[in-house]
C-alpha cells in the first residue's frame, strides 16, 4: 500500500472526493515554489502533482509550457526536484505526491538511479505521459517492483479495444483526461465526462480521477460529483505565472478545494 492508494482508501470510507493538485518543480522558483508546494495540504489538497520540467512539453498548454520554461531558465534539475520533495518531507509524511512529466529526463538519469532516488525522496507515484503501454518494461513495471504507483492516462479516444491495455499495469488511480487536445485548452463539461468515467469504472476497481479543463471551484464539484475526484493545474500554475502572492495562490487553491470536497 502507498500513500496514494492509503489517501483513496481512506476518502472512499469517508464518501469524499480526492482533489489534485499540480504545481510545476521549480516555478517561480525553488524557494517559491516549495512554499507553495508545503501550504497545499492544509489548503485541501489530498494529492500533489509535482511537474518534471522538460523542453519539450508535447501534451501540455502555453501556461504549463511557461511554466517549466520558468523553471529551467532559474535552474532547476532533476536533482532539485527531489530535493524539493526531501524538503516538503521533512515536514509533511503523509500527503502522496506523484511526479508527472516525461520519460527523457528520467531515461537521461537512468531508470535504476531514478527509481532509487525517487523512492528514498518519498515520492509514491508516477505520470509519465510519453511512455504508452507498449513500453511497459522500460519504466512502468520496474516502478512498480520499486514500490511506486505507475498512473495511467485515459482520453476521449481511448477506445474500448485500448481501455484493457491501457488499465493492464496501472496503479493508485487512472487519470481520465477529459479533453482531447493540450492541458489548459477547453473547459471539462460533466455530462460528457460521466459516461466516460462509469465505462472506465465497468473495468477497474481503481479510483478515476478527472483532468484537463477544471479551473473554478464550480467546475471541480461538477466534475468531482460524476468521478472520484478531481486534477486542477493550468488554473494554479496560471496565478503563480502572474506572480500572485503564496497566500493569494494558496487561497484560490483552497477554493477549488471547496468545490471539490462538496460534490
Amino acid at each position: 500500500m502507498t500513500r496514494i492508494d492509503d489517501t483513496f482508501a481512506r476518502l472512499k470510507a469517508e464518501r469524499k472526493k480526492a482533489f489534485v493538485a499540480y504545481i510545476m518543480g521549480g516555478d517561480p522558483d525553488v524557494a517559491t515554489s516549495l512554499a507553495i508546494m508545503k501550504g497545499l495540504p492544509a489548503a485541501g489538497v489530498d494529492v500533489i502533482e509535482l511537474g518534471m520540467p522538460f523542453t519539450d512539453p508535447m501534451a501540455d498548454g502555453p501556461t504549463i509550457q511557461l511554466a517549466g520554461q520558468r523553471s529551467l531558465e532559474g535552474g532547476m534539475t532533476m536533482d532539485k526536484t527531489l530535493r524539493m520533495v526531501r524538503d516538503f518531507r521533512a515536514g509533511d509524511s503523509a500527503t502522496p505526491i506523484v511526479l508527472m512529466g516525461y520519460y527523457n529526463p528520467i531515461y537521461s538519469r537512468g531508470v535504476d538511479r531514478f527509481l532509487t532516488d525517487a523512492k528514498a525522496a518519498g515520492i509514491d507515484g508516477l505520470i509519465v505521459v510519453d511512455l504508452p503501454p507498449e513500453e511497459d518494461d522500460e519504466l512502468c513495471i520496474p516502478a512498480q517492483a520499486a514500490g511506486l504507483n505507475f498512473i495511467r492516462l485515459a482520453t476521449p479516444t481511448t477506445d474500448a479495444k485500448r481501455l484493457p491495455k491501457v488499465l493492464q499495469n496501472t496503479s493508485g488511480f487512472v487519470y481520465y483526461v477529459s479533453v482531447t487536445g493540450i492541458t489548459g485548452a477547453a473547459a471539462a463539461v460533466a455530462t460528457d465526462v460521466a459516461p466516460e468515467v462509469a465505462r472506465i469504472k465497468a473495468s477497474t476497481d481503481l479510483p478515476v480521477i478527472v483532468g484537463f479543463g477544471i479551473s473554478t471551484p464550480d467546475q471541480a464539484k461538477a466534475i468531482a460529483s460524476v468521478a472520484d475526484g478531481c486534477v486542477v493545474g493550468s488554473a494554479i500554475v496560471k496565478d503563480i505565472g502572474a506572480k500572485k502572492p503564496v497566500a493569494e495562490v494558496l487561497a484560490n487553491v483552497a477554493a477549488l478545494a471547496k468545490g471539490a470536497h462538496s460534490a
